[in-house]
């Protein structure tokens, strides 16, 4: 029988080497939560400190150089959130976590978040009080965004169903945590005003923690809030509760059932306001009616003391004299009309179309033999004119020296022979006479 193999035996430092390794191959990049305890800080500038929850702690250890650039003061009991590898300090054999960084977690590293965001935004102007629009006294139609499940949602219908029955409301679901939120909660948003279905939008959202509540410090979410063509009420958690949205919009609601108060009339004060208006136009009536009867009381009483007989006589003489100063104007207008109609008569008779005829044939008849004898003067002028440059003309003509007995010479092609030494021996040329051509021939050269 073969005896049991003895196993390796190692030395405190080969075990704890081995940890070691195992430990950084297999938690190379860790991040843990948890509350900051035992915080040393030495000369050296590390920190030491150990994190823990409710049942267990870690020793860590953040080194000068990684903790220059932490955000925030580390103090005991805070909750923070670090991000590092696992080893084991083998002198001790002590197994801890080596930081890259450390920030805060939980609500306290979300409020300095928010307050950065929130101081960025108001310096830009995003929460100016004048940019704040008055909601509808009477809205017809108000949109509901929020998640369709929630308690939010049944207590905004159950009061806006008390106050006012007749408002028309539309819940728009969307998600109200974590993520996904925020790009969802901006596009219904932006798709509810671009509707023109409303006359306000309600942007509700029940209580809860900072972190629940934190899609509604989104950026997208605020400026989208604040660019809203309809106007806009928040109403986001409970009464202690402020998010971005609540800042960017048109008002504020402590809650979102406070919101639906403030959104529309009470149906009680609406009826009762109706009464009174009821009774006062029942009063204004009454009051109308009784000064219109004392009106005419009056009015009675001033008739009788006026003898209405004396005044239809005084009026039916006045109506007499009217007519008779009326037939007068108008038998004097006739009058008048009818001495412009003889003199127009008259008018017209001495000037009759044929009258007028006649006295143009008489004038043409003048006016005839004018244009002929100015013809027949032009004509002789003419004539005379004519003659004389006729007779210049024969004067300078060829024609007439060539009359008195003398040709004119060319060659063949036109140009005129003007000298004894232009022409060549056997050389033809055309001799021009009075009546005619003649052939001619050169004989001999020039003596």
């Amino acid at each position: 029988m073969q005896a049991p193999a003895t196993p390796d035996v190692l030395t405190p430092t080969q075990l704890n080497t081995l940890a070691r390794g195992l430990l950084e191959d297999t938690f190379p990049n860790v991040v843990v939560e948890g509350e900051l305890g035992n915080l040393s800080r030495p000369a050296s500038g590390h920190l030491y400190f150990t994190l823990k929850d409710a049942r267990a702690q870690v020793r860590c250890a953040l080194f000068r150089s990684r903790g220059q650039g932490l955000r925030f003061v580390p103090r005991e009991g805070l909750l923070v959130r670090a991000r590092g590898r696992v080893t084991l300090y083998e002198a001790r054999g002590d197994y801890q976590l080596i930081l890259d960084s450390l920030e805060e977690a939980g609500e306290g590293a979300l409020r300095r978040a928010f307050d950065a965001l929130k101081a960025r935004l108001q310096a830009e102007g995003l929460f100016d009080a004048d940019r704040k629009r008055a909601l509808p006294g009477y809205p017809r139609r108000i949109g509901v965004i929020t998640s369709p499940t929630g308690a939010a949602v049944r207590d905004v219908l159950s009061v806006l169903a008390r106050r006012l029955p007749l408002v028309e409301v539309d819940v728009l679901p969307v998600p109200v945590q974590g993520a996904e939120a925020p790009p969802k909660i901006v596009s219904m948003l932006e798709r509810a005003g671009a509707s023109g279905r409303y006359d306000v939008i309600l942007l509700a959202r029940g209580g809860g923690s900072l972190e629940d509540l934190w899609a509604f410090n989104d950026e997208a979410l605020g400026r989208a809030v604040a660019a809203s063509p309809v106007p806009v009420v928040s109403a986001i958690g409970h009464e202690t509760d402020f998010s971005l949205t609540d800042f960017a919009a048109d008002l504020r609601a402590p809650t979102p059932s406070v919101a639906a108060e403030l959104l529309v009339p009470d149906r009680a004060e609406l009826l009762a306001r109706v009464h009174r208006l009821q009774r006062h136009v029942d009063d204004t009536q009454l009051r109308a009616m009784q000064q219109r009867f004392q009106r005419l009381d009056r009015a009675a009483l001033r008739l009788q003391a006026q003898r209405p007989q004396a005044r239809l006589d005084a009026l039916r003489r006045r109506q007499d004299e009217a007519l008779r100063r009326l037939t007068a104007t108008m038998y004097q207008r006739l009058q008048q009309d009818a001495a412009r109609l003889r003199h127009a008569d008259a008018v017209l008779g001495s000037a009759t179309p044929r009258r007028r005829l006649q006295q143009l044939r008489e004038r043409l008849a003048a006016l005839a033999p004018r244009p002929r004898a100015a013809v027949a003067r032009h004509l002789e002028r003419d004539r005379l004119r004519l003659r004389g440059l006729a007779r210049s003309l024969e004067a300078v003509s060829p024609l007439a020296t060539i009359a008195r007995g003398y040709s004119i010479l060319r060659r063949e092609d036109g140009s005129v022979v003007r000298s004894v030494f232009d022409a060549t021996p056997g050389e033809s040329l055309d001799a021009r006479v009075i009546d005619g051509s003649l052939r001619v021939r050169v004989e001999s050269e020039p003596d």
